[in-house]
Parts: structure tokens; sequence; C-alpha cells
């Protein structure tokens, strides 16, 4: 060709064999194309045919935009440096990007002379990503471990993209604790989107999108935990127990019914002194941090959406006081029982009972002789088969709870039993001998009973023994002659009563003071009963 440009060698030399192909009657039909994948930034290696090695000069050329020569095996020579030769017939790829992408064709020189030669089409795709998953959960906040959370109720929309070629295939998983996963459905594009409405615990769990390029197979996924909080149901509740060891106190709060679980501050009231601060709501403080009637403050906070919710309550510590029988009294050989009760203390007392015989004083634990009985705040001590000599002297019963230790002391008096049939037959016998002493009065001496059934009249009657001296008695007998001439005998007597005279002998003369007396009787019996005859006739 005149005034143009002449063309380079080698494409002569590629137009000459292309003809050469069409007329040539040596000519071997091309192989079925063959389909390779590579992955972006990866190395690949393309072989030349299925033999294993190579029958003669082998050609790399590729077809797209148009027809390429990359290297042959009698070249050591590439356009790139991205290309080489294996075992002098595979072409080796550094590299991978997605120009790469391809149709190739393989030229093998079968035999020189005769100039018969193989044609191997492949095809080359390149896949590139999943690099990165981007998802979005909202409107989430997030917890100061890094977890999100939702309240309940909420509505809350779920979002994930991913960048791939081609499109990668995106999916959405649940998961709940100690449950196999389940989908939420798939996409075949670059993002999936969902919308979960009126969240509830059961929701709460790990979320996972998960992007597969669909030609490399190649997976990647994120997995976000959510987390559905809600307040607690109920008001916080706080107490104070004896601490399992020693003899230390320890405030307890709760507040349940709520997610997640709170946190806990222990203040010292009055005063707003700060004690403790946790997740347990559990503060431990020793003896000396306590008096009665002393109060704390338990303070509970909880996550809600974007801020906290609060609550409180109070507790009181007090002291044990006891109530018990200071005197009990057992007779031998039987039962007795001690009682002691327990009250106003917070927390709840330990009760035992002591021996205050020994120091230290000594416990009495349950035995043969000693049954021990512990029901709410009242304990009994039941002593069997009472001895004097091993049981009677004080019994001590001890209260204790961190606050304070209360004890009361107990007397055991051992005493032998009563013959009881003794005693009341001493006692019916005396009631006999009352009654009949007493009735025997009445009949004997009363003046005031009347046969006829008239009313009682008292009267001012009585009799008077006089035991004079023999040597006076003479004396006294001649006044007394004197006086009773003078005196109006029944009128007298029935104003003034009666005066018996008994002479006595003051030397002995035991004869004649029994006859004054026999004459004493009978003169008041005359007198009385001519009386009382008197005093029935007389109308009333």
């Amino acid at each position: 060709m005149t005034g143009g440009r002449a063309p380079p060698p080698l494409l002569l030399l590629l137009l000459l064999l292309l003809l050469w192909e069409q007329s040539s009657p040596n000519r071997v039909p091309p192989e079925t194309k063959a389909v390779f994948i590579g992955e972006e930034q990866e190395n690949i290696t393309i072989p030349c045919s299925n033999t294993s090695g190579p029958g003669g000069l082998v050609s790399w050329y590729r077809n797209e935009p148009e027809a390429t020569f990359l290297l042959s095996s009698n070249s050591t020579v590439s356009p790139e440096s991205r290309y080489s030769l294996v075992n002098a017939s595979s072409l080796h790829i550094t590299g991978l990007s997605l120009q790469d992408e391809g149709n190739y064709t393989c030229w093998e020189v079968l035999n020189k002379t005769q100039g018969d030669h193989l044609e191997h089409r492949v095809q080359l795709l390149v896949a590139s990503g999943p690099n990165q998953i981007d998802i979005s959960i909202s409107p989430t906040g997030i917890h100061p471990n890094g977890s999100l959370f939702v309240v309940r109720g909420s509505k809350v929309t779920f979002n994930c993209s991913s960048s791939s070629w081609p499109p990668p295939l995106v999916e959405w998983s649940f998961q709940q604790p100690g449950l196999s996963s389940e989908p939420f459905g798939m996409d075949n594009k670059n993002s999936s989107y969902f919308v979960l409405h009126n969240m509830s615990p059961m929701l709460q769990g790990n979320y996972t999108c998960l992007a597969m390029n669909m030609l490399s197979k190649r997976v990647q996924k994120v997995t976000s935990e959510l987390l559905v909080y809600y307040p607690p149901w109920s008001a916080p509740q706080c107490w104070a127990e004896t601490a399992p060891v020693g003899s230390m106190l320890q405030l307890i709060c709760r507040w349940s019914g709520g997610y997640p679980d709170p946190t806990f501050l222990w203040t010292e009231e009055p005063g707003n002194l700060t004690l403790g601060n946790s997740s347990s709501g559990v503060e431990t403080l020793n003896r000396s941090q306590l008096s009665d009637g002393k109060k704390f403050k338990c303070i509970a906070n909880q996550i809600e959406g974007s801020g906290m919710m609060g609550a409180s309550c109070m507790v009181q510590i007090n002291g044990p006081t006891l109530q018990s029988e200071p005197l009990k009294t057992c007779l031998l050989g039987g039962n007795v029982t001690f009682t002691c009760q327990v009250s106003g203390a917070n927390p709840s007392a330990k009760i035992s009972w002591l021996r205050n015989l020994t120091q230290p004083e000594e416990e009495i634990l349950p035995g043969p002789r000693y049954l021990i009985t512990h029901e709410a705040s009242v304990s009994t001590l039941t002593i069997l088969n009472c001895s004097q000599g091993m049981d009677e002297g004080y019994y001590v019963c001890r209260a204790e709870n961190p606050v304070w230790v209360k004890e009361v002391d107990i007397w055991l008096t051992v005493r032998q039993p009563l013959n009881v049939g003794g005693i009341v037959g001493a006692v019916v016998i005396l009631l006999l001998l009352g009654v009949g002493t007493v009735s025997g009065f009445i009949l004997y001496y009363s003046p005031n009973i009347c046969l006829k059934g008239n009313s009682l009249r008292g009267q001012d009657t009585s009799d008077v023994v006089v035991l004079v001296d023999s040597q006076d008695e003479e004396e006294e007998d001649a006044e007394e002659e004197e006086e009773r001439e003078e005196e109006d005998l029944p009128k007298e007597i029935s104003r003034h009563g009666h005066i018996h005279r008994v002479t006595a002998l003051v030397n002995g003369d035991m004869e004649r003071l029994g006859n004054g007396l026999q004459a004493f009787q009978d003169d008041s019996r005359e007198t009385h009963s001519d009386i009382f005859q008197e005093r029935c006739d007389r109308p009333v």
C-alpha cells in the first residue's frame, strides 16, 4: 500500500495464521469454552489444555475488545509484567482486576512441518467483594458495653447494604439465645430492609446481616446484639439481714421485673452519707457502724430509653427486746418449760439458751433431757425429769442480732411433790370441827332463838365468872345479902344480865372449886331458861 502506514509484522503474522486456519485441511476444531473464576486482587493460573504438558509452541491471546497477543512459549518478554507462562503453557495473571474479565484463546502448535495446531478458548470471570457490610438499626441507644438497645413497644427499622461484583445476595437472620438462627428473608441486590413493629422481649437477641458473592461464593456477615429494655413492674424492695459469717449486717436491695438489672446506691440517713454503689444491691456493714433505730436508704436506677429511671426504699434496724417469766418451779422428777419471746428485732434475732453456771456460759443444745423449739419469734426450752442437784439455778435466754445482744435470767426452783391426800383430809377435818364448834356455840349460848316463831330481838346480856379468894368470900357474902334485900331482882336481871360468883381456894382446894363451878353452871341454865321463856311470852 502506497502512501499508507505499513502494518506491524506481528499483526501480519496473525492475519496470515487466521487465513491459513480457514483454508488449512489439517486444522483441529476448537475445544468447548472453559470458565475460570478469579477474585479481585488475587492471582490465577489458566491452563492451555487438559493434557499434562504442552505438545508444541503455545501462544496466548485476549479476544476482547479485539484480538490482542499476550505472550508465547518462544518469547521471554511479555507486553505486561502481570502475565507469565507456567510450565511453558499455562497463563498466570497476578493482581486480578475487574478489567481482566473476558475471553482468552490459547494456540497450541501440534506439528510444525504440517502446520497442525489446537485452539483452546477460555472465559475468565472476576469477582469482587463483598468487602464491607454496613448495617443500620434505628432508633436505638448504646449500652456502656457497646450493645444496642430499644424500648419495649417501639418501632425499629433494619437496613443492611454491601458493595460487591456481581451484586450479592443479602440476607437478615435472627437468633435468640440458645436457639437456632431464623432467616428474615433475602434480596438479590446490594441492600436489604425491613421493619419490626411493637418490639417485645421475645425479639431480643442477635441480628445478623449476611452478604454472599454468588460468583465466588465468598461470604461476609456482621452480627449486632439488640436488647429490649423495659422498666420493673413494682417498687424496689429493701431489707436487712445478718451476714452468713460473723456478726455483720447486710443491706439488700432488689428491683425485680425489669431489664436490664438496675444499679443500687446505699446511703445512711439522715445526712445522705454514701455507703456504696453496685449492681448487686448488697452492702455489708460491721457492728461499729450500727446503732438502734438507724435508717438506711436504697436508690435504684435503671436505663430507660435515652435517660434513667429511679426509685428508692428505706430500711430501719433495731436491736431485740425479750420477755420471759423470771421465776419457774418444777417438781422433782417432773417437767418444766421456759418460754422466751423476742420482739422489735430487725434483722431477726437468733435465740439461744444458756446455763448460767460457768464462765463463759455454756449453750444448751437439744438432747435427751432438753427439748428446744423455735417458732417465729418464740423459743421454748423444756427440761425433762427435773433434778434438784443438776437443774436448779439460773438459766439465760439470749437474743442476738448485729445491732446488739439482749439477755434475760430465769430462776428455776425444784421442789418435793406435796401429799395431796393428807392435805385434803386435814382440811376436811378442820372444816367439820369448825362447823361443829360454831353450831354448838350458837345453840348453847344464843338467847335469841324463840321456838314460837317470834322475831328475834337482841338483848344486851352477859355472864361474868368471878374468881375470888376464900378469905374474902365471907365479907362479900354479907354485903351481897344486904344488896339483895334492897334491889328488885327481876328488874335488874332484865337490864344488866347476871353475875355469878364462884369461890375458889387459892391454896389449891380443887373440890370447892369444882362445887363452885357446878353451881355456876346450874344457876346459869336456870336463869337463861327463865329469861328465854319470859321473852317468848312477852307481846311484840
